[in-house]
């Protein structure tokens, strides 16, 4: 009986599937990366910012980002951060900026105290209805969308422009379709690249990059990638966000609700996998969502073969 078991399984093991197994990491050269984070709102908070900052410094990232809260309500933060990047640390930081909560000239005065400090780079994005609004209306006087944002700041200066993209499709687009053209406009308007809004599963951004290669689009369209120890908060911003979180995802997290170490290790592993995948796939671009928790960043950065720079 035992005998008929262990054949069964053996012979199970030797006709199933074969999975080839990713290429060796130094197959493959290190991919550029760049950072996201958020400005702070207490002393604190400051102090763990630029603990992330001067941690991920040395990985000598292409950019890094720094967000903007709806209606402007980070602005003076936001802009605090961006000129200290620019004059104590070595990387070249990319500003948010949005349409919501201001007029065109109040959004101009604010890329041009961004281009007097320095900074070249603008992440330009319609931005979320502030609080307690149900949906986005545009500010009467202001950009109404991102592709106008992108317009007037090529006004103002020869900034380079990203702006956002949505592989599973913004949460307020009335069609797939839509959604493409409206990233197709911001393009055209004069953005250089897109970043996506985060994602978990491969196949999602890889089947948007034939899309949008299809509508005409040929800048990068660089991978947001989040890597998630909060599950539950991961859960609920996604379903808000238009991001699904696979079952999959679920299981793996489940019953470590009250342990925060494996939670940690399973969300390297997740993360890895992922940009693993999508760097087998010939992607060589990757931006993290750090959100100003350097660690996880710091490892995948390492598994995908970036290593420290020596300071200069």
């Amino acid at each position: 009986m035992m005998n008929q078991a262990l054949s069964g399984t053996l012979a199970r093991w030797l006709t199933g599937p074969r999975v080839a197994g990713l290429p060796a990491p130094s197959a493959m050269p290190a991919p550029r990366l760049s950072f996201e984070f958020f400005p702070p709102r207490t002393e604190k908070l400051e102090e763990q910012l630029w603990a992330c900052i001067r941690r991920l410094e040395p990985l000598a990232p292409r950019f890094v980002s720094v967000t903007y809260g709806a209606g402007g309500t980070t602005q003076e933060r936001t802009h605090a951060t961006v000129a200290r990047l620019v004059s104590d640390t070595t990387l070249t930081p990319a500003a948010h900026l949005t349409c919501v909560g201001a007029t065109r000239d109040e959004v101009d005065a604010v890329a041009r105290r961004y281009w007097e400090a320095g900074v070249r780079h603008i992440v330009a994005l319609r931005g979320d209805p502030p609080a307690g609004a149900d949906r986005y209306e545009p500010h009467p006087g202001g950009y109404a969308q991102a592709e106008d944002l992108v317009r007037g700041l090529k006004r103002i200066g020869n900034f380079e422009i990203s702006v956002g993209a949505y592989p599973e499709v913004h949460p307020a687009a009335v069609s797939a379709e839509a959604d493409l053209d409206f990233l197709k406009r911001k393009i055209d308007a004069g953005a250089t690249r897109a970043i996506t809004q985060y994602f978990f599963d491969a196949e999602v951004y890889l089947r948007f990059l034939d899309r949008c290669l299809a509508a005409g689009i040929n800048v990068p369209i660089v991978p947001g990638i989040m890597p998630v120890t909060n599950f539950a908060s991961v859960q609920r911003f996604s379903a808000m966000c238009g991001a699904s979180v696979p079952g999959w995802m679920g299981q793996l997290f489940e019953g470590l609700d009250e342990d925060a170490e494996t939670r940690r290790m399973v969300a390297a592993v997740v993360a890895a996998e992922q940009v693993r995948l999508l760097q087998a796939n010939g992607v060589d671009e990757f931006h993290f969502y750090t959100l100003n928790r350097p660690d996880l960043t710091f490892a995948i950065a390492h598994i995908l073969g970036v290593r420290p720079k020596a300071a200069r």
